[in-house]
């Protein structure tokens, strides 16, 4: 081996990483050696760390400043102005604006990010079938932008080259559309190149939620899915955006995580009941990597892929993989579980070390 294949061999991500949060005034260390919050569970959290290599950020991301909360977003579904039109359908009504902003992806690392309504992912907008949705959006960034939807739609209204919802800076349009089919969908920006507005930050989630009345065959899983019934308040639901951060401009991914900041839920831990079922829509926006995974330590769940359907594409399984732009839904229980931190995470190790980490505390009630 020359010694020029030595060196770029040396230079690795986790190099690259360990030098870029230094010279950002912050530090990794393993589990051992760095100090963390008291409590059982941020202990035994940490702990956790230690199975994958050790590799933890240290220190806090200022949420205050960033302006979103990787634990609210969870929970945090835009569910726009709503309105009843002449027809009798509901009218939703979203405003979204683009712009440039330095987020904090990791303690002490900041990322000039492109942000739909200041924040990475953009509002999770959640519907029903058959709702009618309005987006205002106006493009405040620095280049040219749009809003592109994974659903049924005009082609003016597709937000790609060549339509007018791809909007110079200081621009505005209004995209409008029927809300189909059901299912986890997501939106980004369609500009080129591409993977450089994807890899920036511009995407999110976008849930339709189905129509009980168009589904009689399923009506009450129907029910269950439907936002603000009585079937779906006896669920725990959240949202998880897969995403990643390319820090240093090479094509690869230094940080990954789900909701943008690394290592936030292994950190603070999501609280779940055993009581309630848990409804994951999880969706896969990381560029530069081909794949991506969830898997669920020490149980088991039900898939749904798109969310399209309401019956499960796959049945207990432990692990799923998504290409970028795909998605699905989650359900699962602790019902039978002992109370404690369960671990859930990319199963690719790299995506693990760095960043892509979590827990969830079960407790009873």
């Amino acid at each position: 081996m020359s010694s020029n294949e030595k060196t770029t061999d040396f230079v690795s991500r986790r190099n690259v990483l360990m030098a870029g949060l230094a010279a950002a005034g912050g530090t990794t260390a393993y589990a051992g050696g760095a100090q963390v919050q008291s409590g059982q569970a941020q202990d035994t959290a940490m702990a956790h760390m230690d199975t994958h290599g050790g590799m933890m950020t240290v220190g806090t991301v200022d949420n205050e400043s960033n302006g979103f909360d990787p634990v609210a977003m969870l929970t945090d579904w835009d569910t726009g102005k709503v309105e009843t039109m002449a027809d009798g359908r509901i009218l939703r009504t979203f405003e979204m604006t683009a712009e440039d902003k330095e987020i904090e992806i990791a303690p002490g690392v900041f990322f000039p990010a492109w942000t739909y309504n200041g924040r990475v992912p953009g509002p999770a907008l959640r519907a029903t079938e058959g709702d009618r949705i309005r987006v205002k959006f106006v493009n405040n960034g620095s280049h040219p932008h749009s809003v592109h939807f994974h659903g049924i739609h005009a082609a003016r209204m597709d937000g790609v080259p060549g339509t007018p919802g791809l909007i110079g800076p200081g621009e505005e349009f209004t995209y409008e559309f029927d809300a189909k089919p059901f299912g986890c969908h997501l939106y980004h920006c369609h500009a080129l190149p591409l993977r450089r507005h994807m890899a920036k930050g511009m995407y999110g989630a976008f849930v339709i939620d189905p129509d009980p009345d168009k589904h009689p065959e399923h009506a009450n899983v129907a029910r269950s899915r439907l936002y603000g019934s009585a079937e779906n308040a006896g669920w725990q639901e959240m949202v998880m955006v897969m995403n990643a951060f390319d820090t240093n401009l090479d094509g690869e991914n230094e940080f990954y995580a789900a909701n943008t900041v690394a290592f936030a839920y292994a950190k603070n831990p999501i609280k779940v009941l055993k009581s309630k079922p848990v409804r994951i829509y999880l969706i896969n926006t990381v560029e530069f990597d081909p794949i991506n995974s969830f898997h669920l330590h020490a149980n088991f769940f039900d898939y749904y892929n798109q969310g399209t359907t309401l019956t499960p594409t796959l049945k207990t399984v432990d692990i799923i993989t998504q290409c970028q732009a795909e998605r699905g839904i989650l359900e699962f229980t602790f019902a039978e579980h002992e109370p404690g931190l369960y671990m859930f995470h990319a199963h690719q190790a790299e995506f693990t070390e760095l960043g892509w980490m979590a827990n969830f505390d079960v407790v009873e009630g």
